[in-house]
């Protein structure tokens, strides 16, 4: 059985998950620590549960989200692994991070590209993933329908949703990957946003005056 820890990291508050189960293994999901401090307690976290980082997947590739990418390489050897669609914000990182006052070295290769519909296990726990446009080109979210859970990056939050005034956003478009992919999910689905506090599914269909 999967469980889930949460971080908050960097000024524009991403949510970083680590997903661990009882061997040991853990996949992290926007792993976007910046500061030193920031560092020192993902790896913490990670040393004092014994834990071993096998993957690292981003939900989306824009700066806030993998500001985290190099280090997670330069500690744990992991490459990261995001959607084909997310090369644009990949080639144009540093200078992106460079209008925010962030220092950002030329991103890695990716380990792999994410495809839609694939399965990544960890332990008995499967997660699929769901491609999710409208944020950004590129967005994923992650399905444990073992464990009623999903990790929708910036696709949906709490009483909102992913803004999508920046380059490749489109409103219609994430209406539509949210109505299509993440609504027809069971009610009692907890949702893991990239940033703020975690809602469900039912709730957010009842309740989100975005999605009508």
């Amino acid at each position: 059985m999967i469980k889930i820890q949460n971080f908050v990291f960097n000024t524009f508050m991403v949510n970083a998950y680590i997903l661990y189960e009882e061997t040991g293994e853990c996949i992290l999901i926007d792993a976007a620590c910046y500061e030193t401090q920031e560092k020192a307690t993902l790896i913490e976290f990670i040393e004092g549960n014994k834990l071993k980082p096998v993957r690292h997947l981003n939900t989306h590739c824009h700066i806030d989200h993998i500001l985290g990418n190099g280090f997670v390489y330069d500690t744990f050897g992991l490459r990261p692994e995001y959607h084909e669609a997310s090369l644009p914000f990949i080639a144009g990182a540093k200078e992106i991070a460079a209008s925010f006052g962030y220092t950002l070295d030329e991103q890695m290769a990716p380990a792999r590209f994410l495809l839609e519909n694939e399965k990544i296990t960890l332990g008995g726990t499967t997660l699929e993933v769901l491609y999710t446009p409208g944020h950004a080109d590129g967005s994923v979210c992650f399905y444990s329908k073992d464990q009623d859970f999903i990790i929708t990056g910036d696709v949906l939050f709490r009483d909102t949703i992913g803004r999508t005034d920046l380059p490749s956003g489109n409103l219609e478009l994430l209406l539509k990957s949210i109505r299509e992919k993440l609504f027809p999910l069971p009610g009692q689905t907890v949702v893991y946003p990239g940033h703020g506090p975690q809602t469900l599914i039912g709730y957010e269909k009842e309740n989100n005056p975005f999605v009508r």
